[in-house]
């Protein structure tokens, strides 16, 4: 069904405002092609991805191995893209626990005020007091083992380090959704929604939220970003995920002694890390800029 004429919807503006922000664009459309990889990449090329051929360790990219072999001749694009699935994943899981999180205590503080809202302001203050990086590693170095006991490897240290970098980036999301809520709460249309005799609950949720979700989106993206350097961080000091699952950290990490003999390794794990936070970061600008009317584009 096509637009009415001199009409636009705001969900068509939005794009409009998105598409004309060409780097935006361009960093969305590598980040389609980059989940489709990972997504459909490993059914496609099955190569196991800790298979052992020592007779092509450090060997170049070829039409055997495209990406070349690493130090136990495994091949690397198998890693890539199986590491893919985890950095990605953990990046979107820790942003969702981050908004979820931020988006909750932003909203109570929002619309409480008095105590319970200052009291919920200097614990966001206290947490974005704490030196993030050092107490990240603090945490996964003292219960890593402890979880991997209960729920296995992959899984536990997938759990422990998204919710250690998911409840290390909710602050931002809270202040951003608190301000909203405090700007929004005196608008007309709530206060017709509250003279009507609407619950707190139902203007949060049908008048209020959906107002206040252009930051907390925009937010979102950077938190992607700051996940995936944070898993890479963690894999690169070796406190990530076990040798035998690839992450692009990790892949890097194991790079770092063979750059010059194998540049290539340490090449396609760090640009892919590198294109990655680069393209959500321009995706994240490109939404600030689409769902914010006032900006001039």
């Amino acid at each position: 069904m096509g637009r009415r004429a001199g009409y636009a919807s705001p969900t068509w503006e939005t794009w409009r405002r998105f598409r004309r922000h060409r780097l935006a664009v361009a960093g969305a459309a590598i980040l389609a092609v980059m989940l489709l990889a990972v997504a459909f990449g490993p059914l496609v090329w099955q190569v196991p991805i800790n298979d052992i051929d020592f007779s092509k360790m450090q060997a170049g990219p070829s039409w055997a191995h495209p990406l070349g072999t690493d130090d136990l001749g495994q091949d690397l694009l198998a890693r890539m893209l199986y590491g893919g699935r985890i950095s990605l994943a953990v990046g979107l899981a820790a942003m969702a626990v981050a908004v979820i999180v931020g988006t909750i205590v932003g909203a109570i503080a929002g619309m409480s005020r008095g105590s319970v809202d200052l009291a919920l302001m200097w614990l966001t203050d206290l947490f974005l007091s704490l030196p993030a990086l050092p107490l990240l590693l603090l945490i996964i170095y003292l219960f890593r083992d402890a979880l991997k006991a209960v729920v296995g490897p992959q899984l536990g240290v997938f759990i422990l380090i998204v919710a250690v970098i998911g409840g290390l980036r909710w602050m931002q999301v809270a202040r951003l959704v608190r301000a909203q809520f405090l700007s929004l709460r005196e608008k007309e249309f709530v206060e017709a929604a509250r003279a009507l005799g609407a619950t707190k609950w139902r203007q949060v949720v049908r008048h209020i939220l959906p107002n206040a979700l252009g930051p907390v989106i925009v937010a979102g993206t950077i938190d992607v970003a700051a996940a995936i350097i944070a898993e890479s961080t963690l894999s690169f000091l070796g406190l990530g995920f076990p040798p035998d699952i690839p992450t692009w950290g990790r892949i890097l990490y194991d790079a770092k002694d063979y750059l010059d003999i194998a540049p290539h390794w340490a090449l396609f794990a760090g640009g892919a890390i590198f294109l990655a936070v680069l393209s959500i970061n321009y995706v994240g600008d490109g939404l600030r800029d689409a769902l914010d009317p006032r900006r001039v584009m």
